[in-house]
């Protein structure tokens, strides 16, 4: 009987395994995949709504007291007392920033604390297209969500100050460019917040620096000699920033435009501060 045996020069081959398709990482993907992230946490729903509300609501709110006060034949106070449609309508900034910024610090931070950063940057290993992707898609959503807001806020509450002193509407001069404004610095501290995050790798830690940095450094700094203020002040990221929207300037505050360099050169500077520590310290 006889055997049949392969002849060693014609081997058996295995069937060749499907081609797997080659993808690159490119800025384009790093921006989808960033994009996708973001809208994948209920936080992100929860605290853009805080911020828009609060936007809103407390720009009502300073409305319709500067109007029930005028009503009653009560003494304005002095903050009052010179009160536009406008200033009344983004009385709510302040409150804004905090949930916008906050939300930026828990774009970056908080990959650090899940170690869900890890992933991201096995995937995109040269780093600096992670942050500048988180920085650019959360910034410009603050920004598209807070510009409406800051215009809501004024329709409502011009309606509320009408026939006051305080009325004004968007065709006056100057409106429409500090409503923009608002909705430019609110994007801004958005990307501040993501570079702090990225920076301090905390969110306690973010979320603390940037409540210091807006609020807590110009209480302190009023307690320094006037000749000091003077020269301090106006540069600090808070009064910088509100200078891009406030509708009257005097001698001790930037124009808009120096306000809008100033605050770019802060954000600038945390960006730089983030990407010095995304590329020297591992994860």
């Amino acid at each position: 009987m006889s055997t049949l045996t392969a002849s060693p020069e014609t081997p058996e081959t295995a069937p060749a395994a499907p081609a797997r398709p080659a993808y690159r990482v490119t800025g384009r993907r790093v921006l989808a995949s960033e994009w996708a992230k973001l809208w994948s946490l209920r936080s992100t729903w929860i605290t853009l709504g805080l911020g828009l509300l609060f936007l809103v609501a407390f720009g009502i709110i300073a409305a319709s007291h500067y109007k029930s006060n005028l009503d009653s034949g009560r003494h304005l106070d002095r903050d009052f007392a010179t009160s536009t449609a406008v200033s009344l309508s983004l009385f709510g900034t302040n409150f804004a920033q905090l949930a916008l910024g906050v939300l930026g610090v828990l774009v970056t931070a908080g990959e650090y604390s899940t170690g869900m950063i890890r992933s991201t940057l096995a995937a995109v290993p040269r780093r600096l297209p992670v942050l500048w992707s988180k920085a650019a898609v959360y910034g410009l959503v603050a920004l598209l969500v807070a510009t409406p807001g800051a215009f809501v806020a004024l329709l409502v509450g011009s309606r509320i100050v009408s026939g006051t002193p305080a009325a004004m509407g968007l065709g006056h001069a100057g409106v429409v460019r500090s409503l923009l404004g608002a909705g430019l610095y609110l994007g801004l501290v958005g990307v501040i917040g993501t570079a702090l995050g990225a920076l301090l790798r905390s969110v306690a830690g973010g979320i603390s620096v940037l409540v210091a940095a807006l609020m807590l450094v110009p209480g302190l700094v009023s307690l320094l000699p006037t000749s000091w203020q003077g020269d301090i002040d106006p540069y600090l990221p808070s009064h910088a920033g509100e200078s891009i929207f406030a509708l009257t300037h005097d001698s001790t505050t930037l124009s808009p435009s120096a306000g809008l360099l100033v605050f770019l050169a802060w954000t600038a500077l945390a960006l730089a501060g983030a990407a010095y520590r995304l590329l020297r310290s591992d994860v």
